[in-house]
C-alpha cells in the first residue's frame, strides 16, 4: 500500500525545496529582496520622518521643513510603492513557477510509477496531491513566503529606528517578545499536524467522490443514495471538525500577539512620557519611536498569521515528498537494451508469480506463442489468464522463470521497446475524454488522417464515426460515455491497428458485447490478428475456435492444452467451459 502521509522534518524538508526548486530561481529572489529591502526602508523612513515633523514644524516652527517635509514623505511613497509592486511581480512568478514544476514533476512521476500504486491507492487520493496539497503550496510558496520575507525585513528597519531613538524604550518594547514566541511555534506545530489529518480525509472524500460519481449508476439501480449520502456525511464531519480545530488554532495566535503589544505599548508610553514631560527626549522623537513601534506590530501579527500557513504548506510538501520518493520496482535495468523483434514469439518458462505472499496468481507456467501464431488461454475467473497479459507488457515482474520475446529476456529490455512492440485490447475499454481522432491517434501520435481512417475502417468503426455530429472530430465525454459499448471497443481498436505493432495482447475484449456487437468486433478483431502474433484471454470460448493453440488454466497452472477440436475431445475441464458458455 502507497504510504502518502509520510512526515518530513522541517529543516530537510526547507533545504530539500531549496535545492530542487528554488534555487533556480536566484537572481529574480535577489532582485525580489532588493525591492523587499528599499520597502523596508522607506517605512522605517516614514516613522522616522515623524521626529521632524513634530519638533522641526509644529514646535519649531519652520517654514522651510514644512516645504522639505511632505515632499521627503512623497518621494519616500514612490520609491515604496514601486519597490513594493516589483517584489510582488517576482515573488508571485516565481511561486507560480515553483508549484507549476512540483506539479510537472509529481504528474512525471506518477506516470512512470508501477501499475500496483494505481491499483493499491484510489485516484481520489492522488488527485487530492495535486488539487488540496498543491492549493496549500500555492499559498505558503507565493503568499506567504513573500509576506515572510518582506515583514522581517520592514521589522528589522523599525526595529534598528526604535534602538536608535531610544534604547531604553526599545528593551521595554522587546520583553514581550521572547514570550510571544514559544506559543507560537507550539501552535504552528499543532497546526502541522491538523493540516496533515486535514488533507488525508479530503484524500479519501475525493476518492469516494470519484467512486460514487463514476459509479451513479449502480447507486440509483441498487437504491443506495441514502447509504452514499451517510458515507459523505461521515468525512464531512470529520472534515468540519478538523477545520473547526485549525480555526481555533489560528484564532489563538493573534489574541496572544494582542494581549503581549497591548502591555509592551502601555509601558512605552508610560516610561516616554516620563521622559518627554522631564526634558530627557523630545516629543518628536518618542512619537516617531511610537510610529515605529506601531507600525512593527503590524508586520509581526502578519508573521504570526503567516507561520500556520507557512505549516500548512509544510505539511503538504511533505506528503507531495513522500510520493515522488516511491522508487518503482519495474523500471529499466542499467543496461537495457532495445528489444529487437523478428517474428514475435513469446515464452513463457517457469513463470510463477503472486500479487500477495502466499498467495500465487500462477505458479511454473510453461507455454509458447509461436511467431505470427494466435494461442488463447482460458479459465475460471481468478485462474490467472489476465495477470499472464500484465506480466507480459511487465506491469509487474515475475517472481521466479522467465519470460521471453524472440528468446530475449523481457526483463533485460527497454520498458518503452517492450511495450512499443504490444497492442492490447482489453474489456476495461480505456478512452480519453476529447476527439474520435485523438482516441485512435493514441496508438501512435505521429499517425496520418489516411492512417487513423483506414484504422477505422479496419476496425468497423468508421461508418458510426461519420454519423457522430462532428464526425472524427466528435469529443465522445469522459471515459466514451457519449458511445455505446460496441462503439468504445471498435474504436479501442481502431487505437491497435493504428499502433501496428508485432504482438497483440486481447485480454476478454468481446466479453461485455452483446451478441450483434459482438461479432462485429471479432470481424474486426480478426482481421487485426492476421500475420501477427496474438495471445487472447477469453471468456466466450466461441471466440477462439480458430486459435493454432489453446491452454486451459486452473488455479494458476496449466491443466490442459490443444486446439478446440482436441480439447473438446478430451471431456475435461475446458469441455465444461465451453458447454457453459454455450449455454449462456
Amino acid at each position: 500500500m502507497m504510504n502518502i502521509s509520510n512526515t518530513y522534518k522541517t529543516v530537510p524538508l526547507i533545504k530539500r525545496l531549496r535545492q530542487q526548486y528554488i534555487a533556480g530561481h536566484k537572481n529574480a529572489l535577489i532582485l525580489a529582496i532588493v525591492c523587499m529591502v528599499v520597502v523596508a526602508g522607506a517605512t522605517a523612513a516614514n516613522a522616522w520622518m515623524m521626529q521632524p515633523m513634530l519638533d522641526d514644524v509644529f514646535l519649531k516652527k519652520d517654514a522651510n521643513m514644512l516645504f522639505y517635509v511632505p515632499i521627503a514623505v512623497f518621494t519616500i511613497g514612490a520609491i515604496s510603492a514601486c519597490a513594493s509592486y516589483g517584489q510582488t511581480i517576482i515573488m508571485r512568478n516565481v511561486g507560480q513557477r515553483i508549484i507549476a514544476d512540483m506539479q510537472i514533476d509529481l504528474f512525471a512521476h506518477l506516470m512512470h510509477s508501477d501499475l500496483a500504486v494505481f491499483h493499491d491507492q484510489a485516484s481520489g487520493r492522488l488527485i487530492s496531491r495535486f488539487t488540496n496539497d498543491i492549493m496549500l503550496m500555492r499559498n505558503a510558496v507565493s503568499t506567504v513566503l513573500t509576506g515572510i520575507a518582506k515583514d522581517f525585513f520592514t521589522m528589522v528597519f523599525l526595529v534598528a529606528l526604535m534602538f536608535h531613538q531610544s534604547l531604553q524604550l526599545a528593551l521595554i518594547a522587546f520583553v514581550v517578545f521572547p514570550v510571544a514566541v514559544l506559543p507560537v511555534i507550539q501552535l504552528g506545530r499543532r497546526m502541522r499536524k491538523i493540516s496533515d489529518s486535514t488533507q488525508q480525509q479530503l484524500g479519501s472524500f475525493a476518492a469516494q467522490l470519484d467512486e460514487t460519481f463514476y459509479g451513479v449508476r449502480m447507486v440509483k439501480a441498487y437504491g443506495r443514495e441514502d447509504y452514499e449520502i451517510r458515507r459523505a456525511r461521515n468525512i464531512i464531519e470529520s472534515l468540519y471538525t478538523l477545520y473547526f480545530k485549525g480555526s481555533r488554532v489560528q484564532a489563538a495566535a493573534s489574541p496572544i500577539m494582542e494581549l503581549l503589544t497591548g502591555a509592551a505599548i502601555a509601558s512605552v508610553i508610560w516610561y516616554g512620557g516620563y521622559n518627554v514631560i522631564h526634558g530627557t527626549t523630545t516629543p518628536g522623537a518618542f512619537f516617531s519611536f511610537v510610529a515605529a513601534m506601531l507600525m512593527a506590530y503590524k508586520p509581526a501579527k502578519t508573521l504570526v498569521t503567516l507561520n500556520n500557513a507557512l505549516q500548512e504548506g509544510m505539511a503538504a510538501a511533505s506528503r507531495l515528498f513522500s510520493v515522488l520518493d516511491m522508487k518503482p520496482a519495474i523500471s529499466d535495468h542499467h543496461n537495457a537494451k532495445i528489444l529487437r523483434v523478428a517474428g514475435g514469439a513469446v515464452r513463457f518458462e517457469n513463470a510463477s508469480f503472486n500479487y500477495t505472499p502466499d498467495v500465487p496468481a500462477i505458479k511454473d507456467i510453461t507455454l509458447d506463442v509461436p511467431s505470427g501464431k494466435t494461442v488463447a488461454l482460458v479459465g475460471a475467473s481468478g485462474s490467472g489468464k489476465s495477470t499472464m497479459v500484465n506480466l507480459l507488457l511487465r506491469f509487474y515482474d515475475i517472481n521466479r522463470g522467465m519470460i521471453t520475446v524472440d528468446n530475449q529476456d523481457i526483463r533485460d529490455v527497454t520498458l518503452a521497446s517492450l511495450r512499443s512492440s504490444m497492442s492490447l485490447v482489453s474489456q476495461e475499454i480505456v478512452l480519453f475524454d476529447d476527439t474520435v481522432r485523438a482516441n485512435i491517434a493514441y496508438g501512435r501520435l505521429d499517425a496520418s488522417e489516411a492512417e487513423i481512417m483506414a484504422a477505422a475502417k479496419m476496425a468497423a468503426a468508421d461508418d458510426f464515426i461519420r454519423e457522430l455530429p462532428k464526425g472524427y472530430d466528435t469529443v465522445i465525454g469522459p471515459h466514451g460515455v457519449k458511445l455505446s459499448g460496441g462503439q468504445r471497443q471498435r474504436l479501442a481498436i481502431a487505437r491497435a491497428v493504428v499502433k501496428n505493432a508485432p504482438i497483440l495482447l486481447l485480454d476478454e475484449a468481446t466479453s461485455s458485447l452483446d451478441n450483434t456487437s459482438e461479432r462485429i468486433v471479432q470481424d474486426a478483431l480478426e482481421k487485426l490478428m492476421k500475420n501477427r502474433t496474438t495471445l487472447v484471454v477469453a471468456h466466450r470460448l466461441s471466440t477462439i475456435r480458430n486459435a493454432d493453440i489453446i491452454y486451459v488454466l486452473d488455479h494458476g497452472k496449466i491443466i490442459e492444452s490443444g486446439t478446440h477440436e482436441s480439447l473438446l475431445a478430451k471431456s475435461g475441464l475446458y469441455h465444461e467451459l465451453y458447454a457453459q458458455t454455450e449455454a449462456e
